[in-house]
């Protein structure tokens, strides 16, 4: 019986070599560790492979989604409209601008905002809509810009699992006002600890969120606007310049993974990729009424997996005092209590990836 972790980030570090301990070291090396030549070089590179006029390096994703709405001047007293099958993260962002999330309902194939729920909760207060491109696939995008344009509304996509995905032939991330990406490890993307980045065309935009990151700051102890500590350390920018660079290369290995699941797995809910979207697969998400006894088989079979999310945002103890409950948001809840994500990782070779789907063929014939 093999061990196969759910996930496992060295052998995405094996795949790289020495060129990440170079670049920590051109570092270490050159004495110069907050907002130097590496994090400028970072946004620059990154905003030419996503086809952004403008990148902004921060701390992380979370911080990148409260700087972003803010440079918009979305703050105490608006509503952002949002998704509660998501990482907390996108809500807390929301929560640390000020801003109030009000969550729309999901399409039960995709996982993704429903743009027909997201027009009945346009109110005098919404001033945004952060759809949540999750698992790797783009959501809706023309929907969305269309809602946007004809209410006067921002639209901020969340990018943090869809790096490099495609919507109608231009990546996530270059559609609405601005754009947020964890940098998050397990990311796509992802550096060797925190960091998050903006992207926007939008030079005044841009420039709002540049100040932010740094204390309001137009020059060194020169603060014009109210700003914060939100900055990108120059190790993780040059760990970050080595990865993008190769990103293009790990969202095929990662679509191989997927299209090897596809055509073997049988019994269960695959994922779907719209005809006009390509799919990164962040995460691979099978589905099951029997999801937890599926869970458990696995685990049994020497095979990880995890649940991407137990439980919705409404329903956190947390987020009681938006006043949600149980049925609210019928297609999340029925998601969360459904959802199965498979290994999908560098350290996969091919016998790996068809043991997993073996073993799942094999507990799904046994149900």
């Amino acid at each position: 019986m093999k061990n196969i972790k759910f996930n496992e980030l060295k052998g995405q570090h094996a795949y790289f070599g020495q060129s990440i301990e170079d670049a920590v070291k051109r570092v270490l090396e050159s004495g110069w560790y907050i907002l130097g030549p590496e994090l400028e070089g970072f946004e620059q590179e990154f905003a030419k492979f996503n086809g952004n006029k403008h990148a902004i390096g921060v701390a992380n994703g979370t911080d990148a989604i409260e700087i972003a709405l803010n440079a918009l001047g979305i703050g105490q007293g608006d509503e952002v409209i949002t998704v509660a099958h998501t990482a907390i993260a996108s809500a807390v962002g929301v929560c640390q601008s000020g801003a109030t999330p009000v969550f729309a309902d999901i399409d039960p194939e995709t996982y993704l905002i429903d743009p027909a729920h997201v027009e009945s909760l346009v109110t005098p207060r919404t001033r945004a809509i952060m759809p949540v491109h999750l698992y790797g696939h783009p959501v809706d995008l023309t929907a969305m810009k269309a809602i946007c344009t004809k209410h006067g509304l921002a639209l901020v996509e969340d990018c943090s699992q869809a790096h490099g995905a495609l919507f109608d032939g231009r990546k996530v991330g270059t559609h609405g006002d601005v754009a947020v990406f964890s940098l998050y490890p397990t990311k796509n993307l992802g550096a060797y600890g925190d960091a998050g980045v903006i992207t926007t065309d939008d030079s005044d935009l841009a420039d709002k969120c540049i100040k932010t990151r740094n204390y309001g700051q137009r020059a060194t102890y020169y603060s014009v606007m109210m700003g914060r500590n939100s900055r990108m350390d120059e190790i993780q920018a040059a760990i970050l310049r080595e990865k993008v660079k190769r990103l293009d290369d790990m969202t095929e290995y990662r679509q191989r993974i997927g299209a090897s699941y596809k055509a073997n797995i049988n019994g269960l809910a695959l994922p779907v990729t719209r005809d006009n979207c390509s799919h990164v697969y962040h995460l691979f998400v099978v589905r099951s009424e029997r999801r937890d006894w599926l869970k458990e088989q696995m685990a049994e079979r020497g095979v990880g997996t995890l649940v991407h999310y137990p439980l919705p945002v409404h329903m956190q103890e947390s987020f009681e005092f938006l006043g949600l409950k149980e049925g609210d948001l019928p297609e999340t809840e029925r998601a969360a209590n459904q959802v199965l994500s498979l290994p999908l990782h560098f350290s996969l070779d091919d016998d790996d990836i068809k043991y997993v789907a073996d073993m799942v063929n094999e507990v799904v014939a046994s149900s």
